[in-house]
């Protein structure tokens, strides 16, 4: 990534907080913040989800998002949409419908246009970026080499505690790029890449979503805070950085417990990331360098 790209990144991820944390100040729900939040980063070109979305094997973008309300345990999930501008705001609608949790495809599509929400060509979709991803990554599959996990994938989420003492969790990806046709992973599937649970936590994770299925993240991080009483670092870390391993994949996740301790562990040289305290301080990273911001 360029200087260019980093700030970039860094500003629409502070803009992000800045949004969610706007709703949690004016007394609105942790899942109002969680959604605003993820709003922020599906508009921008710097993140892979809505606009800027990896490309699968035929240069398509197919979008997965979905939410979560610890509350009620209520849900909201979209998957292999093709024109939904922002696919979370969709979940939302999906959730506050009632009669499913989970829709795909053009029906989601259709679910989303019915609701008065946004549709776009593909091409609103498309950056260059993504564009040379996709190049790289057939050559790579060409020549048997290994891609960075930059042209890999990537996803965007969000996770928050309210004033009222509940929690949310919200996630959308444009998944891995030159995924197969049709392909879903698990930011859409509720107990693997988004979970809330109040009194427990809410978590969203990033990664090659087939491995995060298979362990249920989400899930897995509530169970062994509320069945084995880990805290929510040591249940966190030991997934990512213990579990994961031997899979020898990128993995990270956002997750805040209901006493509003946050966590953000990953496996790889970096992971974008950012917390609002409650105290009301903001903070950025990228790397291991951590940026405080203006809310």
């Amino acid at each position: 990534m360029t200087p260019e790209e980093w700030e970039g990144a860094r500003r629409d991820l502070a803009a992000a907080l800045r949004a969610g944390y706007a709703r949690l100040k004016a007394s609105d729900s942790a899942v109002d913040a969680v959604e605003a939040a993820v709003v922020v980063m599906e508009d921008s070109p710097h993140f892979n989800a809505g606009h800027g979305a990896a490309l699968n094997e035929n240069g398509v973008h197919e979008l997965d998002a979905s939410i979560m309300d610890g509350e009620s345990l209520e849900a909201g999930a979209i998957s292999a949409s093709r024109a939904i501008r922002n696919p979370i705001k969709a979940a939302r609608a999906l959730m506050k419908d009632g009669r499913a949790v989970y829709m795909t495809g053009p029906a989601a599509d259709r679910f989303a246009e019915a609701k008065g929400l946004q549709v776009e060509s593909q091409s609103y979709f498309t950056t260059q970026k993504r564009v040379d991803a996709l190049r790289a990554m057939k050559r790579h599959a060409a020549a048997g080499t290994e891609a960075t996990e930059n042209e890999k994938h990537g996803t965007v989420g969000a996770v928050a505690l309210d004033a009222n003492g509940h929690l949310a969790a919200a996630t959308s990806t444009g998944g891995y790029t030159n995924k197969p046709d049709g392909r879903v992973g698990d930011s859409p599937v509720i107990g693997a890449g988004t979970y809330a649970r109040d009194g427990v936590c809410a978590v969203s994770g990033t990664g090659k979503g087939e491995f995060f299925i298979r362990y249920v993240v989400g899930h897995e991080v509530a169970s062994r805070i509320a069945y084995l009483r880990q805290d929510i670092e040591t249940a966190t870390d030991t997934l990512i950085n213990h579990d994961l391993a031997p899979h020898q994949i990128g993995a990270g996740l956002v997750a805040v417990d209901a006493q509003g301790v946050a966590v953000a562990p990953y496996n790889t040289p970096g992971m974008f990331r950012g917390w609002v305290t409650p105290e009301g301080k903001a903070f950025v990273a990228t790397h291991e360098q951590v940026y405080e911001v203006e809310l």
